[in-house]
């Protein structure tokens, strides 16, 4: 799958499951990792292990086997790692103590949501 259709994927399924507060940022040049990190809210620890799940199955669907999952039903912070795409859910007062934006984002950057 294409990035920037694998991009597109993810944003989509998280905004039909009712993720918050979306923003992806573009990482190539900052990082060897990955491309671009999907950052979105979920309304709680639940509703964010749900998106990911969500997301995970879209993607499986598109053939594409994701790399990992960390976090769990009672974390505050799921990981999935989809290779060229990196998404982090996070419950909003996670998303507020980590800043992930803040982290990534530097002046000039392509930032959107």
């Amino acid at each position: 799958m294409q990035t920037e259709a694998l991009l597109k994927l993810v944003e989509t399924e998280l905004d039909d499951r009712k993720g918050q507060n979306i923003k992806t940022i573009d990482v190539r040049g900052k990082t060897s990792i990955t491309d671009y990190m999907v950052i979105a809210t979920g309304t709680s620890s639940r509703h964010a292990k749900s998106l990911c799940d969500y997301v995970m199955e879209k993607v499986k669907e598109q053939g594409q086997q994701p790399l990992g999952m960390e976090g769990d039903q009672s974390s505050d912070w799921i990981l999935l790692d989809l290779g060229d795409v990196i998404v982090h859910v996070m419950t909003g007062q996670a998303r507020e103590l980590y800043q992930l934006e803040k982290l990534w984002s530097v002046a000039g950057d392509k930032t959107h949501s």
